[in-house]
């Protein structure tokens, strides 16, 4: 999201980061909607904002799965405690201060896949990545997985080449662009070559400094600061505790504090374990346990060679709506259930004969599974959220923001909309 300080430039002038303005030979009407040509001539990366969504579906459409992004609303630790767990590492949205370059390491400990970002504007897939390819137990998709393996004895600086020249991230990146955040950041690129040949001062880049996404991530038992600005990860030291996050906020609140009051805003966002993932655990267990019980019960019944009574029928015990097995709109599989470890209880209750205990806990998980749904409902609900504010975000309104423009000057209202647009 930042543009890179002028000291921190990792990339040439001649790379793909400075042919922006080149944007001029193929762009037509700058209020039409971008196409897919034209973002894949493109050369650079668009801003994205700090929105969940957003690097939801991104980290979806490069193939990651088992990985939610949520927002941070506070780090107030009883607030960090909500967060689902395990939390895979933070992102923290800022404007971008260099520290001390002696705060790294000398050079990327093995086992840690950083990158540094060496085209502007990356800093949302850079950050991203230097998550997600540190977490050994996520499904990274093809793609990404080929271009960790590629990319294992790279440099931070040949790792962010490559990200840059990477088409598969460079096209789900700038699905997000629009054209006139195209425009505005070759123009940004031409301001900046310009007044790098018209300043003498070494060190006028902090004034200028952009937004910028970093990560923080626990590898090896140590907190980490992946910042793809600096040249070599920081490291924060080892875990004190079992949540590393509360480590990670006064790092984050220390860098808050150099800011006055209402000058700057900040984003912090998690990746967490996807929560549909325990969510489906729990129902395949939950079917499972109904099943193995009213099966169970029904045999009991069946070699005592005693009629059922209505009371204690399994067949009554099963309201009609309760799920038995492999559901698509719930996303179970008849694999996952099968696979499921029933508790304590519930093998207890398989080892006895008492039929009235056995109803009652058929009845529990009946109660139980109507609540589960309900959550599985809703994360799916949230998923579909994501898809369509990324789905808005793409779609680009040049065109209709011109009409709309040129309606109120044929109103003879434009100024006065203008006047009161620049005043809000």
């Amino acid at each position: 999201m930042a543009t890179r300080p002028k000291r921190r430039r990792l990339a040439k002038s001649g790379d793909a980061s400075s042919e922006g303005p080149s944007s001029r030979a193929y762009f037509q009407d700058p209020s039409a909607p971008a196409t897919n040509e034209e973002r894949s001539r493109w050369k650079g990366f668009c801003e994205i904002e700090s929105e969940p969504a957003f690097f939801n579906v991104m980290l979806r459409d490069f193939g990651v799965e088992g990985v939610r992004v949520q927002e941070v609303v506070s780090l107030d630790p009883d607030m960090l405690a909500y967060l689902p767990r395990p939390v895979y590492g933070l992102i923290f949205l800022f404007k971008w201060r260099e520290e001390d370059p002696d705060k790294q390491e000398p050079s990327c400990p093995e086992g840690i896949w950083f990158a540094n970002q060496t085209v502007n504007n990356a800093c949302a897939s850079v950050a991203l990545l230097n998550i997600v390819n540190n977490i050994p137990e996520l499904k990274l998709g093809e793609h990404l997985k080929q271009f960790k393996e590629f990319t294992a004895d790279f440099t931070p600086a040949l790792r962010g080449d490559a990200i840059g020249n990477f088409e598969f991230v460079k096209t789900i990146h700038n699905s997000f662009a629009r054209k006139m955040d195209m425009l505005n950041a070759d123009l940004q690129l031409k301001n900046d070559a310009s007044a790098r040949k018209k300043s003498k001062a070494k060190d006028s880049d902090e004034d200028d400094a952009g937004f910028h996404f970093i990560a923080f991530i626990p590898v090896q038992d140590k907190v980490w600061k992946l910042d793809g600005l600096e040249r070599q990860p920081q490291n924060l030291g080892p875990i004190a505790d079992d949540d590393w996050v509360l480590q990670v906020a006064p790092e984050i609140e220390t860098r808050m504090a150099q800011y006055e009051d209402g000058q700057i805003e900040f984003a912090i966002l998690s990746l967490v374990k996807e929560p549909l993932i325990k969510l489906v655990a729990v129902l395949a267990e939950n079917v499972k346990s109904i099943t193995s019980i009213r099966r169970h019960l029904l045999q009991t019944q069946s070699d005592r060679g005693e009629p059922q009574p209505d009371s204690l029928d399994a067949n009554d015990l099963v309201p009609q709506d309760l799920l038995l097995g492999p559901s698509e709109q719930y996303r179970l599989s008849q694999e996952a259930i099968d696979q499921a470890v029933l508790s304590p209880q519930t093998e207890q209750q398989l080892k006895g004969d008492d039929l009235v205990a056995m109803s009652a806990v058929m009845q529990q998980l009946s109660t139980a599974q109507t609540s589960i749904r309900a959550s599985i409902r809703d994360e799916i609900s949230a998923i579909q959220a994501d898809d369509d504010r990324a789905a808005s975000r793409r779609n680009d309104k040049g065109l209709l923001a011109k009409g709309l423009l040129q309606v109120l000057e044929r109103m003879g209202r434009l100024s006065i909309f203008m006047e009161s647009a620049c005043c809000s």
